[in-house]
């Protein structure tokens, strides 16, 4: 078996005085779709953020290409990027600043004061931002002077320029239309686009709208901490969910 991209033995992680994750353990192979399910609390946002090393583990061990995460470099680590639920964009720079903060990790930082003083280069951030359906008409807008579903959009421009080979997501459609919604889907999970763009060959996606769930190949199930269930898409029964909801 081929070693995996991303893997977790034995994890947990103690908030407080409440574990919310559970001797977790999960393998992450090259080019696997997986939808993260499960209810408020249930631990996927823990999980997403030791995936990418923002938190570590009180016990266990990750490994992202079978090296642990404490031993990796930056350029390693740059092949993860990270969707987050709350944004965390920067409101006093505009949507494509925004956007352009994606390729900090692979830049100088003369590039990051160009950013900052706005006379750096947007081709790439307006052609990502194109690609989420966003406007032209707000690409110089203000964070702040745009609505919840475009800052989403922003976010996932970001998260795509930096071109990363795993993208991890943690409702990443929560502020989109159900038509909206389903396009950034879709393009998050094709590889191959007739937009020419680069997007991760390998997805964590964590999700509460089951009516997403097509174009992924696997499911995980979580509550309490726990992995419930894991298994492909085809696999994927009424009663399994009834597990987690």
């Amino acid at each position: 078996m081929n070693n995996p991209l991303l893997e977790l033995k034995e994890v947990s992680y103690k908030n407080k005085n409440n574990f919310t994750l559970n001797k977790v353990s999960l393998r992450i192979n090259s080019g696997e779709k997986i939808a993260l399910l499960g209810k408020s609390g249930a631990g996927k946002t823990t999980l997403i953020s030791i995936l990418n090393g923002t938190i570590r583990p009180n016990k266990g061990s990750v490994k992202l290409f079978n090296t642990e995460f404490d031993k990796l470099n930056l350029y390693q680590k740059s092949k993860i990027s990270t969707i987050w639920q709350d944004l965390r964009l920067i409101e006093d720079l505009s949507a494509e600043q925004n956007v352009n903060c994606g390729l900090l990790g692979k830049q100088s930082i003369l590039f990051a004061f160009k950013n900052l003083l706005n006379i750096s280069s947007f081709n790439k951030a307006h052609q990502y931002m194109q690609v989420c359906n966003l406007k032209k008409s707000i690409f110089s807008k203000n964070i702040r002077k745009i609505s919840g579903g475009q800052k989403q959009r922003v976010a996932i421009a970001r998260s795509l320029i930096q071109e990363s080979d795993i993208l991890l997501a943690d409702e990443p459609f929560n502020n989109l239309d159900p038509k909206l919604a389903s396009n950034i889907k879709n393009l998050l999970l094709i590889t191959k686009n007739k937009n020419k763009i680069k997007v991760p060959c390998t997805t964590l996606i964590s999700l509460h709208r089951l009516d997403l769930l097509d174009g992924f190949n696997r499911i995980i199930g979580m509550k309490n901490g726990e992995i419930l269930f894991d298994l492909e898409k085809t696999k994927l029964k009424k009663f399994h969910l009834n597990k987690i909801y």
